[in-house]
């Protein structure tokens, strides 16, 4: 049976909790580096997402004869 991997809400979730944590200053050295690592991976996996979501996002206009245009959207806007 495998698990399901988490959503990116899940992912800032848990990412929060970290930063809860770390902020408080009373986590152990060694926890601290744990906590870290884990928050690194997941600043990484929730970029990942971000930008898959965001190759996936069109800008619809109309043409001239008023039809449905599909365009890539431009970030840089």
């Amino acid at each position: 049976m495998s698990q399901k991997k988490p959503t990116f809400e899940e992912n800032m979730q848990r990412l929060e909790q970290i930063v809860r944590a770390m902020e408080r200053g009373d986590v152990a050295l060694e926890e601290s580096l744990k906590l870290f690592q884990e928050g690194t991976e997941l600043v990484r996996v929730c970029g990942k997402l971000l930008d898959e979501a965001q190759l996936q996002v069109k800008k619809i206009s109309a043409a001239a004869d008023g039809t449905p245009v599909e365009e890539d959207f431009d970030a840089e806007l």
